[in-house]
């Protein structure tokens, strides 16, 4: 049995659609802008947090799919402009593998928002190793 022309190209627009819908989507992650406190990480701190700043919505961030380097994130919340905010455990943060001790290291958090599409951010920040005075 032989197609007729359009048969054909209903067919073919039928497959088309059912691939825009069904295959997972290629697009990359859309940036954001993030601002790490502290910008100076001391290893010998007794920090609680790393908080990660941002210039994304709270209200469309799912806050449980964002990391910061692999890390979970342990809390979030929105700020005075309605921007979220994202927290981390200072102690996971210091221990990530591959941390350069005196020198830069790049920090990217990544998530998704309430439409599926993912984003990200980076920043570098110094880590140090420094007893802080008083402390021994």
């Amino acid at each position: 049995m032989r197609l007729s022309r359009m048969q054909f190209f209903s067919t073919c627009a039928l497959a088309i659609t059912l691939c825009w819908f069904l295959c997972p989507s290629t697009t990359l992650a859309f940036e954001i802008e993030i601002d790490v406190a502290p910008n100076v990480l001391n290893i010998q701190s007794e920090s609680l947090v790393v908080t990660v700043h941002t210039d994304i919505a709270y209200s469309i961030v799912v806050g449980a799919t964002v990391f910061l380097n692999g890390v979970e994130i342990d809390h979030w919340k929105s700020d005075a402009q309605g921007n979220f905010i994202a927290k981390f455990l200072s102690d996971e943060i210091k221990t990530l593998d591959g941390l350069v001790i005196g020198g830069y290291n790049t920090l990217v958090l990544n998530g998704f928002d309430t439409d599926g599409k993912a984003f990200i951010g980076t920043q570098d920040i110094e880590v140090i190793d420094i007893i802080p005075n008083g402390k021994n």
